[in-house]
C-alpha cells in the first residue's frame, strides 16, 4: 500500500493516479494528522507492502516532524518514506535520508523514477517484515532452546550438543523439535536458510 502525504489535492490525486497505474494500491491524505489518526486506529501492517511518499512542506505538521514521529514510533523501520521537495527543502530532505529515509525527490519529478523508487520501497517493506516475523519467532526459543539451536546451525549432531550441554539426547530431541516449530521449519537446512 503506498500512503501518499500531501496537502495539495492535485497532486495527491494525480501520484494516487499514477500508482494504481502501476497497480499499486495508494491512499491519500492531506495532511500529517489524518495519517496519524489513520495509524492511530487498526492500523497493520499490508502482507504486498507499505512505503509512504511525504511531501516535506505541510501545513501544521511537517514532513519532517511526521516522520520523526513515525520514526519514535518504529514505523519507518516497516514503511520506507520517500520524501517529494520543492527545491529549497533540499538540505532538509538529505537530513532525513541520514536519519534513515528511503529516498527523496524534488518537484517536478520523473513519473516513472518515482514509481520505480516506490516499488523498490515496497520489496524493502517486505524484506523488514520478514526480518521482523523471523525475530519474533527467535525471541519466542527459551535460552536453552536457543542454546540448542546455535549448536545444530554450527553443523553438531544431537549426540554431541548432549554431551556439550550435559543433557540427555532426548533432551536434545525435545528442545529440536521446540526449536523447529517455533522458528516454523522441518529440517535444519531449512533454518539455516531462514537464519542466513
Amino acid at each position: 500500500m503506498l500512503h501518499i502525504v500531501d496537502d495539495e489535492e492535485a497532486i495527491r490525486d494525480s501520484l494516487i493516479w499514477l500508482a494504481q497505474s502501476r497497480r499499486i494500491e495508494a491512499m491519500g491524505y492531506d495532511g500529517a494528522r489524518p495519517f496519524l489518526d489513520m495509524l492511530g486506529t487498526d492500523f497493520a501492517f499490508n502482507p504486498e507492502g507499505d512505503c509512504l511518499l511525504l511531501d516535506m512542506r505541510m501545513p501544521d505538521m511537517s514532513g519532517a516532524q511526521l516522520f520523526d514521529a513515525l520514526e519514535a514510533r518504529g514505523y519507518t523501520r516497516r514503511m520506507p518514506v520517500i520524501f517529494l521537495t520543492g527545491h529549497g527543502d533540499v538540505p532538509m530532505a538529505v537530513d532525513s535520508l541520514k536519519r534513515g529515509a528511503f529516498d527523496f525527490f524534488e518537484k517536478p519529478f520523473n513519473d516513472n523514477s518515482l514509481m520505480d523508487r516506490v516499488q523498490e520501497a515496497l520489496r524493502a517493506s517486505l524484506e523488514a517484515g520478514d526480518q521482523a516475523q523471523v525475530q519474533a519467532r527467535l525471541d519466542s526459543l527459551s535460552a536453552r532452546e536457543r542454546e540448542v539451536m546455535d549448536l545444530i546451525l554450527e553443523g553438531k549432531m544431537n549426540k554431541v550438543i548432549a554431551d556439550m550441554m550435559g543433557i540427555t539426547m532426548r533432551t536434545v530431541e525435545v528442545h529440536r523439535a521446540h526449536v523447529f516449530t517455533k522458528m516454523g521449519v522441518r529440517t535444519a537446512v531449512e533454518l539455516a536458510r531462514l537464519l542466513k
